[in-house]
């Protein structure tokens, strides 16, 4: 746990990105939205900053970052990229897709980022405002999901606030994220793997690489998002519900109503954007237990079962 500090929340702006990147420089982090969810940003390069996203969130030192940069070219200053990773790079980047690459041996990363693993976990994101604030810090940015470790991901400021209030000094507003979910991450540089779906399905990625790609990993944590218990609310979570029970918050989908839906007209692509809003507002109800509908496990709805699993373990 941190010291308590005041947190401010600033609307997106060139006169935030300027304080913001002066919170960077000074070895803060900042709390900065993608197009998947909020991030938690600090230099990557300097060891004690990326210290203060693991005490500010309350995570594990065995779960790596993911390093966010502007671009392919300054991606392979730290990652080792073999075909497959200039593939996936050229038709997915900017864009919600991390790719864990063998570590560059001359790469200036601090060790706290990859968990004192030879591989990193690697992505260009498109969200102006992260853009903007790698721009502005002109460094190489760790940045987790910007809550409490292994609770809902956050899709608004007020989601960051909520958990991280009083931990962070600065919280970039711009609204709600696009995505809502966090990125497909996939292993490279040996057989392809996919570590975690997301919102770039496994079989556009084995088109762009004319391979299939492999599932989970070999037993050990090597991205962000592969702990059992992960992105869970403090209530319990029942799944497949087709109905609620009387202590339940519903969350509905499709044809199954409830309290809350994430897409009523059974939208995949609109029910991951609402997933974890959705979960913040069961977790902020005051009913004792959490139900949620089901969701068909094909193409984000894979992500989107992945997530919810990983919510409901206890």
């Amino acid at each position: 746990m941190t010291a308590p500090t005041d947190t401010r929340t600033l609307p997106y702006g060139d006169a935030a990105m300027a304080e913001a990147a002066a919170v960077i420089a000074a070895g803060g982090c900042v709390a900065v939205p993608t197009e998947t969810v909020y991030g938690l940003a600090a230099d990557a390069t300097d060891a004690n900053a990326v210290a203060g996203i693991y005490a500010a969130k309350g995570r594990p030192s065995f779960n790596p970052l993911i390093v966010h940069v502007p671009d392919r070219q300054a991606a392979e200053k730290i990652a080792l990229f073999d075909r497959d990773a200039r593939a996936l790079a050229d038709a997915f980047w900017p864009g919600p897709l991390t790719l864990v690459l063998p570590l560059r041996p001359d790469a200036a990363i601090a060790g706290l980022v990859t968990a004192g693993l030879e591989t990193v976990a690697i992505r260009v994101p498109q969200h102006r405002a992260m853009q903007a604030l790698l721009a502005a810090a002109g460094k190489p940015l760790a940045a987790p999901s910007a809550n409490a470790s292994g609770s809902i991901s956050p899709t608004r400021a007020a989601h960051v606030a909520a958990s991280l209030g009083g931990r962070i000094p600065l919280i970039i507003d711009d609204g709600a994220t696009s995505g809502g979910i966090e990125s497909t991450i996939v292993a490279l540089g040996g057989s392809p793997r996919l570590l975690r779906p997301g919102p770039i399905a496994a079989e556009a990625i084995e088109r762009e690489i004319g391979r299939w790609l492999g599932r989970g990993a070999d037993g050990k944590v090597e991205a962000p998002g592969q702990l059992a218990s992960h992105y869970a609310p403090s209530k319990p979570v029942r799944l497949e519900a087709t109905e609620r029970c009387a202590d339940e918050w519903m969350i509905g989908f499709g044809a199954v109503a409830g309290n809350d839906t994430l897409s009523a007209k059974g939208d995949l692509t609109e029910a991951a954007a609402r997933l974890f809003d959705a979960l913040h507002r069961a977790d902020d109800s005051d009913a004792a237990a959490i139900a949620v509908a089901p969701i068909p496990d094909i193409g984000i709805g894979i992500a989107i079962n992945d997530r919810l699993m990983r919510a409901a373990h206890r």
